[in-house]
């Protein structure tokens, strides 16, 4: 309870310091990568921000940038898997197959920037999810 309380505080803090600076985005990946820690397969944070980097590039139209930043998503899933897999295998592999459909999109011999975004945002959602079901 009390490791609990200290999180929300340390957030809160974070946000405001953050929110003061004035650069929003910023506290919007701190309060997202906050929130993946609460996962069953652990702690999602790293995952989640490689995907939200991507969906930055990708919203900018830098889709070839954007598919250099998921390979890095991806050779990390990868590594990680024997140490997540085992924790909550269902919800590894919804990730997995939303990181495969996002890595498609973006290999894709001509990228539709509509589908990029589309399986960035899906992915993103995933990762939400699962933090979303490890508090119920």
């Amino acid at each position: 309870m009390k490791k609990q309380k200290m999180k929300q505080i340390m957030l809160a803090l974070s946000v405001v310091a953050v929110l003061g600076s004035g650069n929003f985005p910023a506290a919007i990946s701190i309060i997202s990568a906050a929130e993946a820690a609460g996962s069953k397969l652990g702690d999602l944070s790293k995952f989640r921000v490689i995907a939200q980097d991507t969906a930055v590039l990708i919203n900018k139209g830098d889709l070839a940038s954007a598919k250099k930043r998921i390979k890095d998503l991806e050779v990390s899933w990868d590594e990680a898997e024997a140490g997540l897999k085992p924790r909550a295998a269902t919800d590894w592999h919804v990730i997995d197959k939303s990181i495969d459909k996002t890595l498609a999109a973006l290999r894709a011999d001509t990228p539709n920037a509509a589908l990029c975004k589309q399986t960035i945002g899906d992915l993103l959602n995933e990762f939400d999810k699962a933090n979303a079901d490890a508090g119920k």
